[in-house]
């Protein structure tokens, strides 16, 4: 008997699902999805529950991928790694690193799994990185008949089936590229007003491996968090970056919260997997009651973006508990939500008040969409009238796509159906 499929991690979402089931192998997938096929049911992949809206519910059964056996399966050769879909990046990354490896980049948080990211398009930051799911190079899932499909970069599809939003099959394994491991050095710098932000963006993102700006809007912003790729030749930390003074003390992204959780700051260097996170996977990420929300706007209106934000600050400030600045590279993947260009992502982490958040989301989308943002694919946006379609060139080749791979509609669910119609 399937268990109650409960609530998602921060829990502002009530999974409507009539059960959960745990299949400890591909073949069990298969059963699972034939015999919702044949009965006219529905079913959805659940992986570690880090969205923020519907998108992983179903009126069927959840089915938890965290159950599959892990896989790890190195080909140095290739430069390539295989893991199950349901592996967080943090269970793996260890044993990557200690082959002599990494991946080139990670999201702020290691316990998200790999599938569930990828599917989402979800990040981490840098101008010249790429988010997670431009490391895919094949992907393998079990359709909407039951059977299990295998694609590699090159193949017909491919780039729509990455960032799938769940709407193809359920994601059972993933190879990924690798790089050579390195180690990253870390350092956090306080208070640049806004004028200093928007007149050296560039500079500003460009200034190291990875750059995450935090801000509640109010005065300009908070932190800033350098990740600087170590090297024989790279330069320690400076005492100030555009003004800002290094912290002396280690902080945390949320005002006022304990730092413990987060990596390791001050310009020590360390492994790539326990420093591109902004927090320890041995911890509660982030701050857990909350709600998350980002729109990815093109890269040269960055600047544009922000000050269409500052006015709405009064709104936001009530419910905000911080949003983060981050840039992206571009890639071809078709429901990327950097697809062809450069990105900014703003990220807003709003506290549990979902009503609170709804009624700001207007204003905020009202700014943002005329500037060509997309929303993230897992977390909360509105979209009330829906230009989400218009954003992607590829949209209507992905509507095939799922049609092809689930032609009974057994993924489909209220997400989908209001996105793909």
């Amino acid at each position: 008997m399937a268990e109650s499929a409960g609530t998602n991690w921060a829990g502002n979402y009530a999974y409507r699902a009539s059960g959960i089931v745990h299949p400890a192998s591909v073949e069990e997938i298969q059963s699972v999805v034939r015999r919702a096929a044949n009965g006219g049911t529905r079913v959805r992949a659940l992986g570690t529950r880090h969205c923020f809206n519907d998108i992983a519910d179903t009126t069927g059964e959840l089915i938890a991928m965290t159950a599959l056996p892990p896989r790890f399966e190195l080909d140095e050769n290739a430069r390539a790694v295989t893991v199950s879909g349901g592996t967080r990046y943090g269970d793996f990354a260890e044993q990557l690193d200690a082959r002599g490896f990494a991946l080139a980049n990670l999201a702020s948080l290691p316990h998200i799994s790999v599938a569930g990211a990828i599917a989402t398009a979800t990040h981490g930051s840098g101008d010249r990185n790429q988010n997670l799911a431009a490391a895919v190079s094949g992907i393998e899932f079990v359709d909407g008949t039951g059977e299990l499909r295998t694609l590699r970069r090159g193949d017909d599809g491919f780039e729509g089936a990455v960032v799938g939003i769940g709407a193809l099959g359920l994601v059972t394994a993933v190879t990924l590229d690798v790089v050579p491991s390195f180690e990253v050095a870390q350092t956090v710098y306080t208070e640049l007003d806004w004028s200093t932000v928007l007149e050296n963006f560039d500079a500003i993102t460009s200034a190291s491996y990875s750059v995450s700006m935090f801000t509640g809007w109010v005065g300009g912003v908070q932190q800033v968090w350098l990740k600087r790729a170590v090297t024989e030749d790279s330069d320690e930390s400076p005492e100030t970056f555009f003004g800002a003074a290094r912290a002396t003390e280690k902080r945390h992204p949320l005002p006022g919260v304990d730092a413990t959780a987060c990596t390791d700051q001050f310009g020590v260097p360390g492994a790539w997997y326990d420093r591109l996170p902004h927090f320890k996977l041995a911890f509660t990420p982030s701050n857990g009651e909350e709600i998350q929300s980002e729109y990815l706007v093109p890269r040269e209106r960055a600047v544009e973006a922000i000050q269409a934000l500052l006015p709405l600050t009064e709104r936001m400030v009530p419910v905000l508990q911080v949003t983060e600045l981050r840039t992206i590279a571009a890639d071809d993947l078709w429901l990327s939500t950097a697809y062809e260009r450069d990105a900014l992502g703003i990220h807003f982490t709003w506290k549990r008040d979902q009503a609170g958040v709804e009624a700001v989301l207007p204003a905020i989308e009202a700014a943002l969409f005329p500037l060509g943002a997309r929303p993230h694919w897992g977390k909360l946006f509105l979209d009330v009238d829906r230009v989400i379609p218009s954003l992607y060139p590829h949209f209507d080749d992905f509507k095939a796509l799922a049609a092809q791979y689930d032609p009974k509609r057994v993924f489909r669910n209220a997400y989908l159906d209001r996105l793909l119609g």
